[in-house]
C-alpha cells in the first residue's frame, strides 16, 4: 500500500491477512488440546472471519496522524482492536439472544449442534460462547504485544487497554440494567458512548496515538473527533437494525424489538409520541414472538412520529462536530483525507 494514499480495501485484505493467520495458529493451539474442542476452535476463526476493519484503521490513522510512517507491525498491533470487537460482538449476542450475525448463526447458536440433545444444551452452548468471548479478548492483548512493536511504544499504550475494557463492560451492564426500563434519549446515548462509541472510534484513536507518542493536544482533539463519531457510528447502527434489510446487514431485524432496547431511536418515539401512541408502542415492544406483523407496526408508528428522520438529524450533527474538531487538528494532509474518509464511511453505511 503506496504510504500516503489511503486505500480501505488494501487496508483491510491487511488486517484480514493479520487475523487469519493469528487466529487459524490459536485454533489449532486450541484444538490439539482435545478432539472435543474443534467446533469450538473453528468459531473462533468464524467470529473474525467479516467485518469492515474500521476500528483498526482508526488506529491505524491514529499512529500516522502523528507523523509515523506506514508499518507492518503497526497493522498487526492495529488488528487486534478488530479482536476487542470480536469479543464484544460474541458477548453482546449472547446477551441480547440474537440469532444472526453477518448472515450466519451467532456463536452461541453454531454451538448448539456441539453439545448434542442433552437437556441443559441450550444453557451449555451459552456458556462455550461465553467463553469463546473471553478467549478472543485475551488474543486481542497477545497480538498486540506481539506486534513487533518496540517494547517501549506499547508501554505507552498499554494502560489504554484497562480503560478501553472497563467502558466496553460500562456500557455492556449500562444497556441491560436500562434494558425495559423507561424509554430516555440522554440515557440511550450515554449507553452507545460506552458500549461502543469509545472502543469503535475514540480508543482505537488514543491507542494508536499513544503508540506514536502524540502530544496531549492531539490526544484532545482525537477525542473531540472520536465521541461524537462513534455515536453517529452507533446511532446508524439502531436504525439498521429495525429499517435495514437484512441481506446486507447480515442481523435479523427484530432484536432491538423483541429485546426492548434501550436505543436512542426508541427513547425518541417515546418522546415524539401521544398517549395513545405510546400505548401502542408499549403493547408492541417487547413480546416473546416479534413477527413481521409487529415490526412492521412499529416502523409504521416510528415513522409516522418522524424519529428516524430525529435520529438521521443526530448523526448528521455529529459527523458534522467531528469532522469540525477534525479540521482543528494540524495534521499531514494524507491523515487527514484518511479520518475524513474514514468518518462518512462509519456513519452512512448500510450494514
Amino acid at each position: 500500500m503506496a504510504s500516503d494514499r489511503w486505500e480501505p480495501q488494501a487496508f483491510k485484505a491487511r488486517v484480514d491477512e493479520v487475523l487469519r493467520r493469528f487466529v487459524a495458529r490459536e485454533a489449532d493451539e486450541f484444538a490439539a488440546v482435545d478432539p472435543m474442542l474443534g467446533a469450538v476452535a473453528d468459531s473462533l476463526e468464524t467470529a473474525v472471519a467479516d467485518g469492515k476493519r474500521l476500528r483498526a484503521a482508526f488506529c491505524y490513522w491514529g499512529w500516522r496522524a502523528v507523523g509515523q510512517p506506514d508499518s507492518d507491525a503497526l497493522v498487526r498491533a492495529a488488528a487486534s482492536m478488530e479482536l476487542v470487537h470480536a469479543a464484544a460482538v460474541v458477548h453482546d449476542d449472547l446477551i441480547d439472544d440474537s440469532p444472526l450475525r453477518h448472515g450466519r448463526p451467532t456463536v452461541h447458536v453454531a454451538l448448539l449442534g456441539t453439545v448434542g440433545a442433552r437437556a441443559d444444551a441450550d444453557g451449555a452452548a451459552r456458556s462455550l460462547a461465553m467463553l469463546v468471548g473471553d478467549l478472543l479478548m485475551g488474543l486481542a492483548g497477545q497480538l498486540f504485544a506481539t506486534s513487533g512493536l518496540p517494547a517501549a511504544y506499547l508501554v505507552r499504550a498499554r494502560p489504554l487497554w484497562a480503560v478501553m475494557a472497563r467502558e466496553l463492560i460500562a456500557g455492556e451492564c449500562l444497556e441491560i440494567l436500562r434494558t425495559g426500563v423507561g424509554p430516555d434519549t440522554e440515557a440511550s446515548l450515554k449507553v452507545i458512548r460506552y458500549k461502543t462509541a469509545k472502543y469503535t472510534v475514540e480508543q482505537p484513536l488514543l491507542i494508536g496515538g499513544a503508540l506514536a507518542g502524540a502530544g496531549s493536544r492531539l490526544r484532545e482533539g482525537y477525542s473531540a473527533y472520536g465521541l461524537p463519531l462513534g455515536e453517529a457510528f452507533q446511532l446508524r447502527d439502531d436504525l439498521l437494525g429495525l429499517f435495514g434489510d437484512p441481506v446486507h446487514t447480515g442481523k435479523a431485524n427484530a432484536d432491538d424489538v423483541r429485546g426492548r432496547r434501550p436505543t436512542a431511536l426508541l427513547a425518541e418515539a417515546w418522546r415524539l409520541a401521544d398517549d395513545t401512541e405510546r400505548e401502542l408502542l408499549d403493547s408492541l415492544l417487547g413480546q416473546g414472538d416479534t413477527g413481521g406483523e409487529t415490526l412492521d407496526a412499529v416502523r409504521e408508528v416510528m415513522r409516522r412520529l418522524r424519529a428516524p428522520d430525529r435520529i438521521e438529524d443526530m448523526i448528521q450533527a455529529r459527523v458534522e462536530e467531528a469532522l469540525g474538531a477534525l479540521h482543528q487538528l494540524d495534521l499531514p494532509a494524507h491523515a487527514a483525507r484518511g479520518l475524513t474518509t474514514l468518518a462518512h464511511s462509519a456513519a452512512a453505511r448500510l450494514s
